[in-house]
Parts: C-alpha cells; structure tokens; sequence
C-alpha cells in the first residue's frame, strides 16, 4: 500500500496538533499532595465518602494526593481530609452543626482541626480559616460526609438542662 507524503506545513501541523494533544493532559498535572493517611484509612465505611467528595471547596480545586481516603484542595492545599481518624468521644470542644453534620473544632494557630462528631470512622480537616472560610468547608463537605451514617450527636447545654437531676 502507498502512503502519500505529506508536504512539509502538513507534516509540522501533525507534529503540533500532535504535541497539543500530549501537553494538555500534561498541563493539568501538578504532582500528588503528600498526606499521611489515617490509622483506619483502609475502612469500607470511608468509601462511599470519597467517591462523593465534591471538585472544589469555593474556589479551590480538587487535588489528587498520595494516600488512601485522603482529599486536598487548592494549590498550594488550603484543606486537607482524612477519613479513617480516631472517633472523638465526649468533649467540652465546641461542636457544630452545619447541613445536618456534627464537627467538633479545635482552634489552632493557624490550623484548624474539624472533626466529624457521632459517626464511625470519623473524618478529619485541617484548614487555615484566614485562607478559606470555614462554613463553605464545612457546607461544602456536609454532603459527601453524610455517606457515613450517624450514630450519635452533639449534644449542648441547652439540652444538659432537660436531664433528670441525679438522686
């Protein structure tokens, strides 16, 4: 079979359309955030979360990251999500509620660390609430961290005041 020659501006807008073609998928590769998974990262429960993680927290885009149930966003990462942390028992940290899900925070300087309060495994975020408001994390999270059910909430003062007193 004969192939036709193409003519040289032929032949160099192949080899361009060519190069195009492999930088695109190139440009958008920035390289995998280094995050220490958790100690139950490995838990099934941890699955249906991350499959639901959403591409961006307000305008930071989803990162890919080195390690099983792990999420970042931003670059450089403005939040980072581990699932499979230690489930936090009862505590006198503040505990808030937002779209339905219980975290209980705890202000760092500068890292805050929000931990999801009542469901098993629990999924930690660290964030630096000067670089991004810690609502839309947590409104942006709520639905994707609701994967995992819940079996308990916070529970705060204005409900300690309903317990029977002890005799």
């Amino acid at each position: 079979m004969h192939r036709p020659q193409l003519s040289l501006p032929h032949r160099a807008a192949r080899t361009a359309l060519l190069g195009a073609l492999v930088a695109v998928p190139l440009a958008g590769c920035s390289p995998a955030v280094d995050v220490t998974a958790a100690q139950d990262a490995a838990n099934p429960a941890c699955a249906p979360m991350m499959v639901a993680l959403p591409d961006a927290i307000g305008d930071s885009r989803l990162r890919q990251t080195n390690s099983q149930a792990t999420a970042a966003w931003g670059d450089p990462s403005l939040v980072i999500l581990r699932c499979g942390v230690n489930v936090p028992g009862p505590t006198t940290d503040r505990c808030v509620t937002v779209n339905g899900i219980d975290w209980v925070i705890k202000e760092g300087d500068p890292v805050w660390t929000l931990t999801t309060y009542g469901r098993e495994p629990a999924t930690e975020i660290l964030m630096d609430p000067d670089k991004i408001s810690s609502a839309t994390v947590l409104a942006d999270l709520a639905t994707a961290a609701g994967k995992v059910p819940a079996s308990r909430n916070c529970v705060g003062q204005e409900e300690l005041q309903d317990l029977p007193k002890s005799q």
